[in-house]
């Protein structure tokens, strides 16, 4: 109740509308080659478009890790208005999007506590788009309930059909917890996740679905009306089971009834995953498996359970579907090859993005972001590996494309480098799907290089723009990026059995890719070094354990050190047996613990970790620094007061990338 009580005061009471500002404050970085340029975050993190078309809301970076949200006018002469900003101390402002045209949603979360208590909130918040009536529109918890509220709820239904232009009501997922009174006599039994209509400007509620102990999501069909409900089964310890039940409801019945079982964790489920629903069609899209990989499918509501393959690749997983317009309606999806692409089912947008393809033909990767009620203009992003990308607004009536924000103004006028799709061959043979991306201007031979692998371990990289890679870069250095085995996208037989448990396979293809570099002549042996984030930084203190003196000079940021400290992090949540699966146990864990292993490491190591890190915690960077140190080893650990995971703050970023700059070229002897 404490928390609760503390969490609501921080979301209410620091992020207060704006005064005496008109425009959002960008870092303060001149353009250039520097660490400040292209450690600065992202100037544009989210935007969207009004029902009417004609404002935008934005959230945007301020000097250091606070953010503002703006509304901007699409109008010839554009006008701004700040709405509130956030500190990032330790309240965020994550997005903002248009109830109706002059009324917004916007989440905030917060956290409290540290190391290892630290306990994470969300919120939502209405308010005017002139940055008048600023409410609560997350219902508060009760002083007397017997949990604490963390999660403030979710929009899954803008009600597009009955608001209209002037709107008035949405339906948001709710968190109901149970209450007592004088004497502990319980009051109010309701518990679990419900759904409610509320008017964000009245926050006048009804509820439309009573809350289930453990039910996990609600997907509408876009119109207004719940179709299917996920529940998580939990085991007798009160723990996650690793199964999901989806239930149906067929068009007029309030009866539930089964659609699928999906067993598993995300990356090894197998059952039909549902993520929309389409009314006209009657029919709820998901992902299931086939032949090995993630493919969509469609499953009639109509009691017959009908199933359908929908689109599939025979070369990788079906990343995911393309949505649109206020009912988000399914238009395409988009898979990743060597480069992200998108299929859209609707003729129209398959035509418009042919189109607008050849109009920004230097910013290959073009995003629908949103759109408008009628869908008459469209929100767009478009970037490239040497483009960080831009916000741009398109007209169909017109069928005038006008550009409207870029992403990093810091790095305008910056000549960035090319990346291209590779494949390098494991020590067993078999070829790794890697990036390469080569210093401009340079021969690509002799050069101090880098290997990056990347987080997760269930994830991979793609082709586009990355700052960390286009600083090294920058800075002569030439980066590879492996999608080792155990990457996610590539189907079951490649995601193994994770980069955890088959960490000997993840991470020795990680070396392999040093070693591919050196003999291509790419690389200096003795100017080899390895940087990661997350289980990135896992597998570059690993690779230091595996293959000892192959990299001169180890990067963690935020790094898993040690599997069982991972595992207990979670053993008073109820995913517990989860992560305990998804690690595993045996002697070949145990010697994939870099902590556990220290005494293997013979080279520099430089590790950066936020203090308030929720994903990995701060003390397995601590433990690892300390193991280091005790086996005489060179260690440097730099620790960022009040920072998450991604280290959200330009100042800091630029101090990371600073330091790790002049450390790999110490260690290296350039």
């Amino acid at each position: 109740m404490t928390m609760m009580r503390m969490a609501a005061a921080l979301l209410v009471g620091t992020s207060v509308p704006a005064a005496a500002q008109n425009n959002a404050t960008a870092p303060g970085n001149a353009p250039g080659n520097t660490a400040a340029s292209f450690g600065a975050r992202e100037q544009v993190m989210q935007m969207s478009l009004s029902p009417d078309g004609s404002r935008l809301a934005a959230v945007v970076a301020m000097k250091g890790r606070g953010r503002q949200a703006l509304v901007l006018s699409t109008a010839p002469v554009p006008t701004n208005k700040v709405l509130f900003t956030s500190t990032g101390n330790p309240e965020q402002i994550d997005y903002c999007s248009w109830a109706t045209n002059s009324r917004l949603v916007c989440g905030i979360s917060t956290s409290i506590g540290k190391r290892r208590d630290i306990v994470g909130f969300t919120r939502l918040v209405t308010i005017n788009a002139d940055g008048t009536d600023l409410k609560m529109l997350s219902a508060r918890a009760p002083d007397n309930g017997l949990q604490t509220l963390q999660n403030g709820g979710a929009i899954i239904d803008w009600l597009a059909d009955d608001a209209g232009a002037a709107g008035g009501a949405l339906l948001m997922t709710r968190h109901f917890i149970p209450e007592t009174s004088t004497g502990s006599i319980v009051v109010q039994t309701q518990s679990g996740l419900g759904v409610e209509r509320v008017d964000p400007v009245t926050l006048r509620r009804t509820t439309v679905q009573m809350p289930r102990s453990e039910a996990r999501e609600f997907i509408t069909d876009g119109h207004g009306t719940i179709r299917v409900m996920g529940v998580r089964e939990r085991d007798g310890s009160g723990y996650d089971a690793g199964r999901i039940t989806y239930r149906y409801r067929k068009p007029g019945d309030d009866r539930w009834q089964t659609l699928s079982i999906v067993e598993g964790t995300s990356q090894t489920e197998s059952g039909f995953n549902p993520y929309a629903v389409d009314r006209d069609l009657n029919v709820a899209y998901g992902f299931d498996n086939h032949d090995g990989r993630r493919a969509l499918f469609k499953v009639a509501l109509d009691g017959s359970l009908k199933k359908e393959l929908v689109y599939a690749r025979p070369d990788v997983d079906i990343a995911g579907l393309i949505r649109i317009g206020r009912q988000n309606r399914v238009v395409g999806v988009t898979f990743v090859t060597d480069r992200r692409q998108v299929d859209f089912f609707d003729p129209a947008l398959k035509t418009l993005s042919a189109a607008l393809g050849k109009a920004v033909p230097g910013l290959p990767l073009v995003t629908f972001v949103d759109a408008n009620a009628d869908e008459s203009r469209l929100l767009l992003f478009a970037g490239s590996d040497v483009d960080p990308g831009q916000f741009m607004l398109f007209d169909k009536k017109t069928r005038h494309l006008s550009p409207l924000l870029n992403v990093r103004p810091e790095l305008d006028g910056v000549k960035l480098s090319p990346t291209k799709a590779i494949t390098y061959p494991a020590s067993d043979g078999t070829p790794i799907p890697a990036y390469l991306t080569l210093p401009e201007g340079s021969d690509g031979k002799g050069l101090p290089a880098i290997v990056m692998p990347h987080g997760g371990p269930s994830d991979r990289d793609e082709w586009g723009f990355s700052w960390l890679v286009q600083f090294f870069a920058a800075r002569g250095f030439a980066v590879i990026q492996p999608n080792f085995r155990g990457s996610t996208g590539y189907g079951e037989a490649w995601y193994k059995d994770n980069g955890f448990r088959s960490w000997q396979t993840s991470v020795g293809d990680v070396d392999d890719a040093g070693r591919w570099l050196v003999k291509q002549g790419i690389a200096r042996p003795d100017r080899l070094g390895i940087v990661g984030w997350s289980y990135g930084g896992y597998a570059a203190l690993q690779s230091g354990v595996l293959e000892p003196g192959l990299f001169k000079a180890i990067v963690a940021i935020a790094p898993v050190t040690d599997l069982e400290t991972l595992r207990q992090e979670h053993s008073q949540f109820t995913d517990y047996k989860l992560v305990d699966a998804f690690i595993g146990k045996g002697d070949y864990i145990r010697a994939g613990w870099p902590a556990q292993n220290a005494g293997a490491i013979k080279v520099p190591v430089l590790m950066f970790h936020g203090d308030t890190d929720q994903n990995v915690g701060i003390g397995q960077s601590r433990l690892m620094a300390s193991r280091l140190k005790a086996k005489g080893a060179k260690v440097t650990l730099v620790e960022f007061p009040g920072l998450d995971h991604q280290l959200d703050d330009s100042e800091a970023r630029t101090t990371m990338l600073d330091k790790a700059d002049a450390f790999l070229r110490g260690a290296m002897g350039m």
